[in-house]
């Protein structure tokens, strides 16, 4: 008895720690499995060459050449196309823009720069007769309209079965200078909603145009109530990147200039032993790449030596893809169904074709169903005009039958009258020659 007793708590004991061993094994063996999966990080011997891949990426790159496409939005005669000269150092030859065009309208001019071995294909699109109209509440309408137009021929060209997007000319905006005119007393209505309806399709720099017409210290309100109207507006402007650590200090530091208050300029001024590029005036110069003058040497710094690789990301990152997004919901795809399970492009263009194919088809039935109706209404139009033409027909047979009876009579009479005329006419000669007869023989 007390042998059994001591076999059952042996086995109670077995049966209770089972679980507890089997738990504890099952945890090693997921986390052994969780080891596996992760990278093993190895020692290499010698020198495989697979450090020479930065060197190859910037060798095709130089190779295959760089693409930088810039917005310049302002009113006529700030400076924008002065200061794109100043910026590339060279003269587009732009013309100069009238103040009497009844819409906006966006030129676009690309053009192939080179320095130091790299090609750049520079496009620059203004946008002439912004601002100048009396009603300016579809002012912004064409720039938006612009940029959407070259996010759809990129899109477009995407889906394409045989693609070409290498020898492709990439057209999209990678950033937009909204020129702000320098009058000091804050950002215009125009401004503001033109720039709210940009912030989510292109990376927006906001500048104050002919900055040399504003003191110091008006500048500086001006640049802070600018920042509060942005900000209070719900305004999202381009920040300059600060996830890198070679350029985190000087571009959180460049944030907090924004934004820039520039001068450009054509001709060229010489000051000491320097020709510089200059405005002269009668109280003195203006240096463009002075930093105490202006800010143009932080835009420029910013805008093409250092985060242009970023600015040209982000719009595809982010702003096409926002806009890509957008196009393909509107096309009916999505990514998951009703139940919240994921479905392949290929599911959801089948599903489309089935139904477009069956919206085809009960249209068709619609139409052959609509033209057998009017074929029938059709056919009976024609029964009933065809049953009138007889009723006219017969109406006038009988009308024609009576006129020719009543003629028929007409001349019947006629022949008896004759008739009776020339039997007459003979009794009357008869009578006539009987009385000559007469008095011959008296």
């Amino acid at each position: 008895m007390r042998r059994w007793r001591g076999s059952r708590l042996a086995f109670c004991l077995l049966i209770a720690l089972a679980p507890l061993r089997t738990g504890s094994e099952c945890a090693t063996e997921r986390l052994k499995v969780k080891q596996n999966d992760l990278p093993r990080t190895l020692k290499l011997s010698g020198h495989v060459g697979f450090d020479s891949l930065p060197d190859q990426l910037v060798s095709k790159s130089v190779q295959n050449g760089f693409v930088f496409n810039i917005l310049c939005i302002g009113e006529t005669g700030l400076g924008k196309s002065t200061l794109m000269d100043s910026l590339f150092n060279t003269n587009f030859e732009s013309q100069p823009s009238p103040h009497s065009l009844p819409n906006v309208k966006l030129k676009a001019h690309t053009y192939e720069l080179q320095e130091s071995m790299v090609r750049l294909k520079l496009t620059i699109c203004d946008t002439v007769g912004y601002g100048d109209q009396i009603n300016k509440d579809d002012s912004f309408k064409a720039v938006v309209d612009y940029i959407d137009q070259q996010f759809e021929q990129f899109l477009q060209e995407e889906l394409k079965i045989k693609r070409s997007l290498s020898a492709y000319h990439d057209s999209r905006t990678h950033i937009c200078l909204y020129f702000i005119c320098p009058t000091g007393h804050g950002l215009k209505s125009l401004d503001l909603v033109c720039m709210k309806k940009l912030d989510s399709k292109v990376n927006i720099i906001p500048i104050i145009a002919k900055a040399d017409t504003i003191s110091k210290t008006e500048l500086s309100k001006f640049k802070a109530k600018i920042n509060d109207e942005l900000r209070n507006n719900g305004v999202q402007i381009y920040q300059f990147p600060t996830d890198d650590e070679s350029v985190a200090e000087i571009n959180s530091t460049m944030n907090s200039h924004i934004p820039f208050a520039v001068v450009g300029s054509t001709d060229f001024v010489r000051v000491g032993n320097k020709t510089v590029r200059a405005r002269q005036y009668p109280w003195g110069t203006v240096q463009v790449e002075n930093e105490a003058h202006c800010d143009f040497v932080k835009l420029r710094e910013m805008l093409i030596r250092t985060n242009m690789e970023d600015m040209r990301e982000k719009t595809h990152t982010k702003h096409f893809e926002l806009y890509r997004q957008k196009r393909l919901e509107q096309m009916g795809f999505t990514d998951v169904d009703s139940d919240n399970k994921p479905v392949s492009f290929q599911q959801t263009f089948e599903a489309k074709r089935s139904n477009h194919l069956a919206e085809l088809q009960a249209k068709e039935d619609e139409v052959r169903q609509m033209f057998v109706v009017r074929v029938k209404e059709k056919e009976a139009e024609l029964k009933e005009s065809e049953k009138d033409l007889h009723a006219k027909f017969d109406k006038l047979k009988k009308d024609h039958a009576e006129e020719k009876r009543r003629l028929e009579e007409s001349r019947k009479k006629l022949e008896e009258e004759f008739v009776e005329f020339n039997r007459r006419k003979s009794q009357m000669m008869a009578s006539h020659t009987l009385t000559l007869g007469k008095s011959k023989k008296k």
